[in-house]
C-alpha cells in the first residue's frame, strides 16, 4: 500500500521513498540506488576506527548477557577492516518494545546480507539501545491484545530512581515479576505462551538494569539471526567518543546552529524540521548521576544550577567521558564515530532529524551513512484478511475509533430494494407535501408553518425507520460486527497504528519463536511503501 493513503505519514518520509532528489542534498545518497551504497561502503572504510576496542566491548558485553553463538560470532566480524554495519536502534522498551522495533532490526538483518551479497564485503546488523534518556513512562509499559482483542496495557512499576535517572541506571525491583504475571493474564494462551514467558521472567529479573534486560531479551530473539545488540550506556564505550564530546565542548552550541539552518531549509521545501535547537543549547549531558543537559550563557557553560569554566568541563569530557551523554543531535555521529555504519535504519522520525545533521557530520569528520527508513508493516491473521477482502474495506478506514465505516459496511449489506423503496417513499414524500405547502396559503396563509412542520414529522420518521432498518441489520449480522471489530483492533489498536501500539511480544506469543525468521523472509524492503502481511 501507497503510504500516501495513510492520514498518520509525514511528506518528508513519503517523498524520501518516492521522490528523493529534492531531499538528496540532505543526506549521504539516495538508499535506493546501488551506486550510493558503492559510494557509502568505500567512505566508511576510509574512516579509520578503533575496531579491536569494539570488537572487546562488544564481546564483553554479550558475554555479561550470555548473547548466543550467532551474535558473538557476528560481533567478532567487525574486526575486519573491510567490513561494516548497518546501524538502527531504539529506547530500551519493556518486553522489547512495540513492533516497530523488530521491523528495525529485521530491516537491518536484510540490508546487510544485501550489502554483503552485492558489494562484497562483510556487513553487521547492529541494534543500539539508547538507553540514557530518563523518561521512564515512555518505556516502562507494553501494550498486547487479549482473547477478546482487546487492548491491554501492561506497565512495570515504578523502580527507585525512574524518571530521574537515565533508564540504564534504573534497576528492576521484585514487581518486574508481577508484571510478567500481568503479561501472562492479558495473553491468550497458546502453545508458545510457557516458553516465552519463561524466557522473559530470564531477562526482565529483579535486580537487573532496564537496559541490560532489554538487550538479554533482544539477544535471545534476535541474537540467532546474527545482530549485535550493543548498550550505549557503557562507561566503557565512552573513551572511544572523548574526542567528540570535547570537540562538542570546545565550540558550544555550533551543532544547535548547523541542525537549524538545515531545518530551516527544510522548511522552506514544505518539510517540517523535527528539532527545534534552543539558542543556548549544547548537544551533551551531563551525567552526575541524573542526566543534566549543558546551557550556554555569556559566563560559560551552565549544569543545572553550576556553572562551568567551559574548558574545564572540556578537559573533564576527554578524561572522563563516562560522565557525558550525547543528546539526540550528536548521538548520531557519536553512534558512527563507534561504529563502521554504511547505513542507519530510521523510523519516520529519525529520518526527519537526520535530515538536519549533514553539517554536523562534516564538521566532525565522520562520513555520514545512508539512511534507510524502516520497514513498516501491518500483521494481520488469516481472518482478518479474508474480511478486508471479502467487503473490499481499505485497511486505513479502520482506524477512527466510531461506527462510521462499520455502519457504512452493514448498509452496503443491506437488500437493495430496502434503499430503493425508503429513498422513493422519501422522495414521494417531500414532492407530495411541496405541492401541499405551495397550495394551502391560497386557503389560509397560516397554514404554510404547518405543513412543512408536517413534512419535516414525516421525514424524520423515515430517517428513524432507515435506521432502524440498519440496527436491524446489525443485530441480524453480529457476525459481521465481531470481523470488523477483529480486524480493528488487530490493525489499529486504541486507534493507533499497529507497528506503534502493539508490543511485538503479542505476535511472539502468537506465533512463536519463528516469527523473526518468518518475517524476514516475507518482508519487502521497497521504499515509500505499507505492507499487510498475513500470518
Amino acid at each position: 500500500m501507497d503510504l500516501q493513503r495513510f492520514a498518520w505519514s509525514r511528506p518528508l518520509a513519503r517523498d524520501y521513498g518516492q521522490r528523493f532528489e529534492p531531499l538528496g542534498p540532505f543526506y549521504a545518497g539516495n538508499p535506493s540506488s546501488r551506486d550510493a551504497w558503492a559510494s557509502a561502503v568505500a567512505r566508511t572504510l576510509e574512516h579509520a576506527r578503533d575496531r579491536d576496542r569494539l570488537v572487546a566491548l562488544l564481546t564483553a558485553q554479550q558475554a555479561r548477557r550470555g548473547a548466543p553463538r550467532a551474535a558473538v560470532a557476528a560481533a567478532e566480524r567487525l574486526a575486519d577492516p573491510r567490513s561494516v554495519a548497518v546501524v538502527t536502534g531504539q529506547q530500551a522498551g519493556l518486553f522489547g518494545g512495540p513492533v516497530y522495533t523488530l521491523l528495525k532490526a529485521l530491516t537491518a538483518v536484510q540490508l546487510a546480507s544485501m550489502v554483503t551479497r552485492e558489494h562484497g564485503v562483510p556487513a553487521v546488523p547492529v541494534f543500539w539501545i539508547d538507553a540514557e534518556d530518563h523518561d521512564w513512562d515512555e518505556v516502562s509499559s507494553v501494550v498486547v491484545l487479549d482473547a477478546e482483542y482487546l487492548a491491554r496495557r501492561v506497565t512495570a512499576p515504578r523502580s527507585p530512581g525512574a524518571g530521574e535517572l537515565p533508564v540504564a541506571a534504573v534497576r528492576l525491583d521484585a514487581g518486574v515479576e508481577a508484571t510478567t504475571e500481568a503479561l501472562r493474564s492479558a495473553l491468550a494462551p497458546t502453545e508458545f505462551t510457557a516458553q516465552l514467558l519463561d524466557e522473559l521472567a530470564r531477562a526482565y529479573a529483579p535486580g537487573r538494569g532496564m537496559a541490560d534486560a532489554f538487550g538479554r531479551w533482544l539477544d535471545a530473539v534476535l541474537g540467532p539471526l546474527g545482530v549485535v545488540v550493543f548498550d550505549s550506556a557503557d562507561p566503557s564505550a565512552k573513551p572511544l567518543v572523548a574526542a567528540v564530546f570535547a570537540r562538542e565542548l570546545a565550540e558550544p552550541g555550533r551543532t544547535f546552529e548547523e541542525a537549524a539552518q538545515a531545518g530551516a531549509e527544510l522548511e522552506a521545501l514544505g518539510y517540517h524540521a523535527q528539532v527545534a535547537p534552543h539558542p543556548d543549547g549544547v548537544a551533551l549531558f551531563r551525567l552526575d548521576p541524573g542526566r543534566h543537559p549543558i546551557r550556554r550563557t555569556p559566563g560559560g557553560l551552565v549544569v543545572g544550577e553550576t556553572r562551568f569554566d567551559a574548558e574545564v568541563l572540556r578537559r573533564e569530557a576527554e578524561v572522563s567521558p563516562e560522565r557525558f551523554s550525547p543528546n539526540v543531535l550528536l548521538r548520531p555521529v557519536v553512534q558512527d564515530t563507534i561504529f563502521p555504519t554504511v547505513c542507519y535504519v530510521s523510523g519516520p522520525s529519525e529520518l526527519a532529524y537526520l535530515g538536519q545533521l549533514g553539517g554536523v557530520y562534516r564538521r566532525f569528520g565522520v562520513p555520514m551513512p545512508l539512511v534507510h527508513p524502516r520497514a513498516t508493516a501491518t500483521l494481520l491473521d488469516a481472518g482478518a484478511a479474508r474480511f478486508l477482502a471479502r467487503y473490499e474495506v481499505p485497511l486505513e478506514s479502520l482506524q477512527p475509533q466510531d461506527e462510521a465505516e462499520l455502519n457504512r459496511l452493514l448498509e452496503a449489506q443491506l437488500p437493495p430494494a430496502v434503499e430503493v423503496s425508503l429513498d422513493a417513499a422519501t422522495r414521494a414524500v417531500e414532492e407530495s407535501l411541496a405541492a401541499v405547502i405551495a397550495a394551502v396559503p391560497a386557503v389560509d396563509p397560516t397554514l404554510e408553518g404547518a405543513a412543512r412542520s408536517t413534512l419535516g414529522r414525516m421525514t424524520h420518521d423515515l430517517r428513524t425507520l432507515h435506521q432502524k432498518v440498519i440496527h436491524a441489520a446489525k443485530r441480524r449480522d453480529e457476525t459481521l460486527r465481531r470481523q470488523f471489530r477483529r480486524a480493528q483492533a488487530q490493525a489499529f489498536p486504541n486507534g493507533h497504528p499497529q507497528e506503534r501500539e502493539l508490543g511485538f511480544v503479542y505476535f511472539l506469543n502468537r506465533y512463536g519463536p519463528a516469527l523473526p525468521e518468518i518475517l524476514l523472509r516475507e518482508l519487502p524492503l521497497d521504499l515509500g511503501r505499507h505492507w499487510v502481511l498475513t500470518l
